[in-house]
C-alpha cells in the first residue's frame, strides 16, 4: 500500500490576494479581501521519486495524482450520501485534441502535429529544477460566462480558483517555479470586452484590458483570462497565449476556455498557456526530448530549456527576486524554502541546502554572514549601496543598484514609452528601441536587417500568409497603403536555406536587386505569430505601429504621468513608473538636489557610505581622480591623498565621469553609464582610508568584491593601465 506524504500548501496566496467582482456600469466594485480557507496540500507519494500529489480538502478531497506515467484524479462522488470519492485515470480527458487557433492559422494542414500535444504526459513530463527560484505573481480572471455557470456564486468562483492555482503551483514547483495568486477578477454582470470571435482577437482585447484597467491597480506579472463559453472558438480551439511574453505590461497574458468542472484537466491547459508566457514553446514540433523513463510526470526538459533559454536573454526580470517577509500568505516552516516571518534566510531542507550563507536547520545566516541570496549577495555579505546589481541591457533600459540593506535588486525599469532612441530614428517601447532591424535580427539571426520599403508595400498589400496586416474572423486582411510598415515583417540578409525551427520561409524578389523574406512560424496553433511588425515601431516621420496601423507617435507616450523637464527638472529621465531617474549629482524624486542618482525604484547610482565620527563626516566616494578642482568660495575643506583642497558641495555631486580619461575610447563601459564610478568596496581598504593609510593603484585594482573592477594585478585592462595624471583611489573628508 502506498502513502502519500504531503505539505500543508498555503504560500501561493499573496496577503494582498484580492477578489474584485465587476457590476455594471452604475455599480461599483466589489472588493473581497478575505482570505481562502486553507486547505489545500502538495506532496509526493513515499518511496516514489517520479511521482507528484496535489490535493484539497476544502469541501471532500479534490486533485491529481501523477505516478511515473500515469495520472489520476480524485474528487466527491456527486450526491452521494456517504461522503465517497472517485478516483479516476485521467487518460481519458488527457487525449483529448488540444487545438487552438491563432488569429492568423488558418492553413495549416492537419498532420496532427497540434493535436493532442497539451496533454500531461508530453507537458509536464520529467523534473528538471532550475538553479534560482523565480516567482510569477498571478491574477485569474473570470469571465462572465463561467461566473453564470457557478451559479453566479462568488465564493464558489474563488474555491476554485484557489484550488486551480494550488494544482498548477505545484506542477511550476518542479521547474523551480512559484505561482503567487495576487487577485482574482469576476465579472459578475457583463464582460468588459467581446470574448467572442477569433481565439487571437479575444486574446488581443484581454492584453489590452489588463494593460489600461489591471496593471494600475495591481501588480503582476501575467493575467490568464477564463472564457466560460463551450466551444467558444471554432476547431476546438482552448487556449491561446503570447510566447516569453511574461513581465511585459502590453502582452503577458493568455486565455483558455473552462466549460466543465474537470478542474484536474483544465489545471493543465493553464498551466500550458502560462508556459508560453514563460518563453515554453511546443516540445512536439520544435523538441526532442529525453525519454521519461527517469523521470516523473513533470515538465519535460524541453520546457525547461526553453524558460532556462528566456532568462538567459534577459527576460523574466520581474520574476527574480525573492517575495519579501509578509508579501504573501504562508505557515511559517523552516526547510519550505520560502522566506516566512522570523527568518533570515531558508535554503530548503538540511539535506537539499547548498548555500553556505544558510543554517538549513535553524533559517539563520551563517556566522558572520549579512545575507544569503540575490545579486545584492556576495560572498554571504551585502553589497554596499550603489553597487550596480542589473546593467542596463540597452538604450531603453535603465540600471539598477544595490540599496545595501537587501540582498535583492530592485524591480527592473526602463524608459517610459514614447522616448526617442537610435539616434532619435525609433521610440522605446517596454525596455526595447523598437527597430526593424532588431526584431529581424530576433528573428532570423545577427545578420539579418530590415527589407526595402517596396517588400513592406508589395507583399502586405497581398493579404497572405506572408503579407498582411492581421485577421478579421478567420479571413487575412491586405495591408491597407497607409498600414503597409505595420503588418508582416519583411527582412533580408540572412540565409533562408537554414530557417530558424519551426519556420517556413518565403521569398521573393522585386525587379533585379530587391530581395524580400519572411516567414510563417508553425509554432503551434495557440501561439501568437512572432512575425509582425510590433508595438511602437516606426513606420513613417512621428508615426509609430499600434495595432496594425500606422498612428501618431503621440499615441504611444506615456501622457500625465511624468515630464522629464518640469517634474525631473532637466537633470533626469522618466522611468516605466512615471518616476524620475536622475543624473549623477542630481537626488531623486525630482532632480532637483544635490544626490547619488538614480530613482526611488532603482536605488543610488553611486557608491556612498557616510560614518559619522567625534570630529568630522567621512563620506566615502572613491573616484579616480583627472585633476584636482580647487574653489575657495565656500568654507567647506577636503582633506584627501594629495593634499588639503576646497570643494563646493555642488562640485563635488556634479564631478563628471568623462575627464577622467584623456580619450573617450579610455573609459569602460560602466563609465559611460554613470559617471563618477567608485572603485573600492573592500571594508578593510575602506578603513586603511578612514584611518590615514596611503592606498595606492595597485591595492585598489586588488579590490575584487566591486563588479565594476573585477581584476587582479597584471589582469587589467588597457586603460586601467594607462598612467594617467593622479590615476589613483581616492577619498575625501568633508568637515561637518
Amino acid at each position: 500500500m502506498s502513502v502519500s506524504v504531503l505539505f500543508f500548501h498555503r504560500d501561493f496566496l499573496s496577503p494582498r490576494f484580492t477578489v474584485v467582482s465587476h457590476g455594471t456600469n452604475k455599480s461599483p466594485m466589489k472588493i473581497d479581501t478575505k482570505k481562502p480557507a486553507s486547505c489545500h496540500y502538495n506532496g509526493h507519494v513515499e518511496g516514489r521519486e517520479d511521482s507528484l500529489v496535489a490535493l484539497s480538502t476544502c469541501n471532500g478531497l479534490r486533485g491529481v495524482i501523477f505516478l511515473g506515467n500515469e495520472s489520476y484524479g480524485l474528487e466527491p462522488a456527486v450526491n452521494s450520501s456517504t461522503n465517497e470519492h472517485l478516483l479516476f485515470p485521467l487518460k481519458h480527458v488527457q487525449t483529448e485534441p488540444f487545438v487552438c487557433g491563432l488569429a492568423n492559422d488558418i492553413s495549416h494542414s492537419n498532420d496532427g502535429s497540434h493535436e493532442a500535444g497539451l496533454s500531461m504526459i508530453k507537458f509536464l513530463r520529467r523534473k528538471r529544477n532550475l538553479p534560482q527560484t523565480r516567482y510569477v505573481e498571478l491574477v485569474l480572471v473570470v469571465d462572465n460566462q463561467r461566473f453564470i455557470f457557478k451559479k453566479r456564486n462568488v465564493t464558489a468562483v474563488k474555491n476554485e480558483m484557489v484550488q486551480l492555482t494550488n494544482l498548477v503551483d505545484t506542477y511550476y514547483q518542479q521547474l523551480n517555479i512559484r505561482i503567487i495568486l495576487v487577485g482574482l477578477e469576476i465579472f459578475e454582470a457583463q464582460n468588459p470586452f467581446s470574448v467572442s470571435g477569433s481565439a487571437g482577437a479575444v486574446l488581443g482585447n484581454f492584453v489590452d484590458w489588463r494593460k489600461t484597467n489591471l496593471v494600475p491597480r495591481i501588480q503582476n506579472d501575467m493575467a490568464q483570462l477564463i472564457v466560460g463559453q463551450a466551444g467558444a472558438y471554432s476547431g476546438g480551439i482552448l487556449g491561446m497565449a503570447f510566447v516569453g511574453s511574461v513581465c511585459s505590461v502590453s502582452t503577458a497574458g493568455g486565455i483558455s476556455v473552462y466549460s466543465d468542472n474537470q478542474l484536474q484537466y483544465y489545471s493543465t491547459v493553464l498551466a500550458h498557456e502560462m508556459g508560453h508566457n514563460l518563453g515554453m514553446y511546443h516540445d512536439d514540433t520544435l523538441c526532442v526530448c529525453v525519454c521519461p523513463c527517469s523521470g516523473s510526470t513533470l515538465f519535460s526538459e524541453c520546457s525547461g530549456n526553453d524558460f532556462a533559454t528566456l532568462i538567459s536573454r534577459g527576460g523574466g526580470v520581474c520574476l527574480k527576486n525573492q517575495p519579501l517577509n509578509g508579501s504573501f500568505i504562508s505557515v511559517a516552516e523552516c526547510g519550505n524554502g520560502i522566506l516566512d516571518p522570523e527568518e533570515q534566510c531558508d535554503c530548503g531542507l538540511p539535506g537539499n541546502c547548498t548555500n553556505p550563507c544558510c543554517d538549513a536547520a535553524t533559517c539563520t545566516f551563517t556566522r558572520g554572514s549579512t545575507c544569503a541570496a540575490g545579486s545584492c549577495c556576495k560572498n554571504c555579505q551585502l553589497l554596499v549601496s550603489g553597487t550596480l546589481c542589473r546593467s542596463s541591457v540597452n538604450e531603453c533600459d535603465l540600471p539598477e543598484f544595490c540599496l545595501g540593506s537587501s540582498g535583492f535588486c530592485p524591480r527592473d525599469t526602463y524608459l517610459m514609452d514614447g522616448i526617442q532612441c537610435a539616434a532619435n530614428t525609433a521610440y522605446c517601447y517596454e525596455g526595447r528601441c523598437q527597430t526593424l532591424d532588431y526584431q529581424c535580427k530576433q528573428l532570423f539571426g545577427s545578420t539579418a536587417t530590415k527589407a526595402d520599403n517596396q517588400c513592406f508595400r508589395y507583399i502586405n498589400m497581398q493579404g497572405t500568409m506572408f503579407g498582411n496586416c492581421g485577421y478579421s474572423g478567420s479571413t487575412l486582411v491586405p495591408c491597407s497603403s497607409a498600414n503597409i510598415m505595420c503588418g508582416k515583417i519583411q527582412c533580408t540578409n540572412f540565409d533562408s536555406n537554414y530557417p530558424p525551427a519551426g519556420a517556413v520561409i518565403s521569398v521573393q524578389n522585386i525587379g533585379q536587386n530587391i530581395s524580400c523574406r519572411n516567414a510563417n512560424f508553425n509554432l503551434g496553433p495557440d501561439v501568437m505569430d512572432p512575425t509582425y511588425v510590433q508595438t511602437g515601431t516606426v513606420c513613417d516621420t512621428g508615426k509609430v505601429c499600434i495595432k496594425f496601423q500606422c498612428v501618431n507617435s503621440s499615441e504611444l507616450t506615456q501622457t500625465g504621468t511624468c515630464n522629464a523637464g518640469s517634474d525631473c527638472h532637466g537633470n533626469g529621465v522618466c522611468n516605466n513608473l512615471g518616476h524620475c531617474f536622475c543624473n549623477d549629482g542630481w537626488g531623486p524624486p525630482n532632480c532637483n538636489v544635490p544626490g547619488r542618482g538614480g530613482s526611488v525604484d532603482s536605488g543610488p547610482a553611486e557608491i556612498g557610505t557616510r560614518t559619522r565620527t567625534n570630529k568630522h563626516k567621512v563620506v566615502s566616494e572613491l573616484m579616480w581622480l583627472y585633476k584636482p578642482q580647487v574653489n575657495s568660495s565656500r568654507n567647506t575643506s577636503a582633506k584627501g591623498i594629495f593634499g588639503p583642497h576646497v570643494y563646493t558641495v555642488s562640485q563635488w555631486h556634479r564631478s563628471p565621469c568623462a575627464p577622467r580619461w584623456l580619450m573617450p575610447k579610455q573609459m569602460p563601459m560602466w563609465c559611460r553609464m554613470r559617471s563618477a564610478p567608485s572603485c573600492l568596496h573592500s571594508g578593510a581598504l575602506m578603513q586603511q582610508l578612514v584611518n590615514g593609510v596611503h592606498v595606492n593603484r595597485t591595492a585598489c585594482i586588488h579590490v575584487n568584491s566591486a563588479p565594476e573592477m573585477p581584476y587582479t594585478s597584471g589582469a587589467e585592462p588597457a586603460w586601467c593601465k594607462r598612467n594617467l595624471l593622479f590615476h589613483f583611489c581616492t577619498f575625501f573628508y568633508l568637515h561637518a
